[in-house]
């Protein structure tokens, strides 16, 4: 079963309340011209992870994500996953496309 929106939001949470803080402020910080929504950041992200092969929930599970906001107009997500078959964590690369 592919990744949803869902389940990259319960990974930022899994992370720690400062992630899902940072983006929820990024963005409500650009009001009025908000940038997208923690939601719609979630989405895509699930999106993404799943076009590069991460959806695969047999073989990965989707540990926690990590929000870094850099400065106040940029927002870069890191996934952690583990590769249920031998157990190793992988982390996929810095993912800044949100401004």
């Amino acid at each position: 079963m592919p990744l949803t929106r869902e389940d990259v939001r319960a990974s930022i949470e899994r992370a720690g309340d400062e992630h899902w803080r940072m983006l929820v402020a990024h963005h409500e910080d650009a009001y009025p011209a908000s940038r997208p929504t923690p939601g719609d950041v979630s989405r895509r992200e699930a999106e993404r992870l799943n076009a590069d092969g991460y959806g695969d929930s047999a073989r990965w599970e989707l540990l926690e994500s990590h929000v870094q906001r850099e400065g106040a107009d940029r927002v870069t997500l890191v996934h952690r996953l583990r590769d249920r078959g031998d157990g190793t964590i992988t982390e996929t690369p810095p993912y800044t496309n949100y401004e």
